[in-house]
């Protein structure tokens, strides 16, 4: 996954996920709404065919990097957790 800084200021981040589709942004946006240093968590893409951009606004002093890398350790920790149970299942 290549990811591009489009723009970061204090509480805002824009940053395009390169050869990404939506379904992880998608995700990872779910993800950020339930932080509660999160505002605003939106993907935006110009065109059906085009890189797919996450927008990212905080507030309380949060920061907008910040948020984005913790949501992303959140959500590894929950297919992390699928792969668990579901090896417990393969071997009941």
């Amino acid at each position: 996954m290549k990811l591009k800084l489009l723009e970061l200021t204090d509480d805002k981040a824009r940053i395009l996920f390169e050869g990404q589709g939506n379904t992880y942004i998608n995700a990872l946006a779910a993800e950020l709404i339930n932080d509660p240093g999160v505002d605003v968590a939106q993907r935006k893409q110009a065109f059906r065919f085009t890189d797919p951009e996450l927008v990212v606004t905080t507030i309380g002093g949060r920061s907008p990097l910040l948020a984005v890398t913790d949501a992303a350790k959140r959500l590894s920790g929950y297919a992390g957790e699928l792969l668990r149970q579901m090896d417990t299942l393969e071997t009941a």
